[in-house]
């Protein structure tokens, strides 16, 4: 009797604790539905639309991309298009400011909706999220000292390039270029900072991005414009949210009806390459890239 009494408390135990695990997968998340079989968290376009507001990552120091400016205020060629989308669902945009290397975690960690930092599709990074139509047109630039001007990748070999972690740069000076000394840093910040104090004999990111800094710090020169294959820059989302991904993909293919990105490089861009850059190059719109 003794001996059956054990088991039958094992087994209500047992059986407890199996209901409450059941419970606990079966409960909704606060911040929205989670993909089966995986541990993302995401929220549908209706628990949005629900919660009156959405969540954007942007980067806070890339100017002219996503940048906080003298007044604290987030601008730039992304925050223009993450405001664009929020108007459009009827919600209130939360920017929320992102790195290099933890774009693909604040998705899957369910701290942000959308990706907007400057995010170039790679297939690697496809596995990881979803993306949504192209919205911009890139490749890799390298910005040096006046100096010392490195207009070949090949030029970097046994030198110091600094690179920020979680770029294609990173990806492509390591696969490419091995024997070139990279210095890694988390935020563009630092990486420019090392750069101006001669911690490095060059930098490279997207050329739009080095283009626009060599022009507003005299004393550097972008002595490769182009790097590289010529990649996208599109809106990411959760890995599995449909829903999201759809929408934004309509909202893209809708806003080719105004030229809605030329009209944003005009307000963001157009002052810092002027006419060095032709747009054309640069802008896509509808997702289709020409």
């Amino acid at each position: 009797m003794k001996l059956l009494s054990i088991k039958k408390i094992i087994a209500a135990i047992s059986a407890a604790a199996v209901a409450l695990s059941l419970a606990a997968c079966s409960g909704s998340d606060n911040k929205g539905s989670a993909d089966a079989g995986s541990d993302n968290l995401y929220r549908t376009v209706d628990e949005i639309k629900e919660s009156g507001k959405i969540d954007i990552g942007v980067f806070s120091d890339k100017n002219p991309f996503g940048y906080v400016d003298n007044n604290g205020e987030y601008q730039g060629y992304d925050v223009y298009f993450a405001k664009r989308i929020a108007a459009d669902l009827g919600v209130e945009l939360n920017l929320v400011s992102v790195e290099a290397a933890n774009r693909v975690e604040y998705l899957t960690t369910g701290k942000v909706d959308i990706i907007l930092a400057n995010f170039t599709v790679t297939a690697e990074r496809a596995e990881k999220v979803d993306f949504a139509l192209p919205y911009m047109k890139v490749a890799l630039g390298v910005v040096s000292p006046d100096s010392a001007v490195i207009t070949s990748a090949d030029d970097l070999s046994g030198k110091k390039l600094i690179v920020v972690k979680g770029t294609t740069a990173e990806q492509f000076f390591t696969e490419n270029y091995p024997d070139t000394e990279l210095v890694k840093f988390d935020e563009y910040n630092e990486a420019y900072s090392a750069l101006q104090d001669g911690r490095g004999d060059a930098f490279s990111t997207d050329n739009t991005e080095v283009l626009a800094w060599a022009m507003q710090n005299p004393g550097f020169t972008v002595g490769i414009e182009s790097l590289g294959s010529l990649d996208t820059i599109a809106p990411a989302v959760t890995k599995g949210n449909e829903s999201l991904l759809n929408w934004l993909n309509d909202e893209i293919k809708g806003l080719a009806g105004e030229q809605f990105f030329h009209a944003d490089y005009d307000a963001t861009l157009a002052q810092v390459y002027g006419d060095t850059v032709d747009k054309e190059n640069l802008v896509v719109e509808g997702g289709v890239v020409e």
